[in-house]
């Protein structure tokens, strides 16, 4: 199993969101989803990002390069992770 550090574009809600966060994977073109909150939205295009790369491996289409080039092995049971912290 690899793991993918896919880039996230979140999005203010605004008329063009239907008043909603909007969050989107860029690298996966059509990979957004849409929350009443930062988190939950955040929570929904995760779970559409699994459901893409899922949809290529099922079809043994290849990822786009800038998908492959993002992923993270497993070792040792160690995942190596960040957060974004502002100040």
């Amino acid at each position: 199993m690899k793991l993918y550090k896919l880039p996230i574009v979140l999005y203010e809600p605004s008329e063009e969101t239907n008043d909603m966060f909007l969050a989107e994977v860029p690298v996966l073109p059509g990979c957004r989803a849409w929350g009443e909150t930062p988190s939950e939205a955040l929570e929904y295009v995760k779970g559409v990002a699994e459901a893409f790369i899922e949809s290529y491996q099922d079809r043994e289409v290849p990822l786009p390069e800038e998908v492959k080039s993002l992923a993270i092995a497993i070792k040792d049971g160690f995942v190596p992770g960040e957060i974004m912290v502002a100040a």
